[in-house]
C-alpha cells in the first residue's frame, strides 16, 4: 500500500476564528501552529501547505502566567553597535499587541519558505472586529 502524499492543487483550506481572551499565550500558539501546518488533518503532508486560515481576535487580552509580563523581555537589534533594544511583555501590549502571538505563533513553524508561506495565512486583530466574514470562519 502506498502513503497518501497531498499535493498542492488538491487541498482545500478552511478558515477558522479564535478568541484569545483569557487563553494562555503558549498553549493557545500550539494550537493555531498547528493548524496552520495542517497537523489536524489525516492529509497533513510535511513539505506541502496543507494548513487553514486562522483569524485571532482579542489579542491584546492573551494570558501569560507568572510574572512573563514583566521579566519576558523582546530583542530588537538594527545592526548597528549598541543599539539592541529590549520591551517588556506589556510594552508591546500597548504598542503592538498582535506581535505576542505572531511571535510566538512563529517560533513553533519550521524555519524555511514553507513557513514563511503558512505565516501568512495567520491574520491577528486586538480587538474583537475582524474584515474576513466573508470568508464564513468556523469557530474554534
Amino acid at each position: 500500500m502506498k502513503s497518501y502524499l497531498a499535493k498542492s492543487g488538491s487541498i482545500t483550506q478552511q478558515w477558522y476564528i479564535i478568541d484569545a481572551s483569557g487563553q494562555v499565550l503558549g498553549r493557545l500558539a500550539v494550537k493555531i501552529a498547528n493548524i496552520l501546518r495542517g497537523r489536524n488533518k489525516p492529509t497533513y503532508t510535511p513539505h506541502v501547505d496543507t494548513g487553514d486560515f486562522i483569524v485571532v481576535i482579542n489579542a491584546d487580552k492573551v494570558v501569560l502566567t507568572g510574572n512573563k509580563e514583566e521579566q519576558k523581555k523582546y530583542m530588537f537589534y538594527s545592526g548597528y553597535i549598541g543599539n539592541e533594544k529590549y520591551k517588556s511583555v506589556s510594552q508591546m501590549r500597548e504598542k503592538k499587541p498582535d506581535f505576542i502571538i505572531h511571535n510566538a505563533v512563529r517560533g513553533m513553524l519550521p524555519k524555511n519558505r514553507l513557513a514563511r508561506q503558512m505565516i501568512k495565512k495567520l491574520k491577528i486583530y486586538a480587538g474583537s472586529e475582524h474584515p474576513h466574514s466573508a470568508q464564513q470562519p468556523v469557530t474554534l
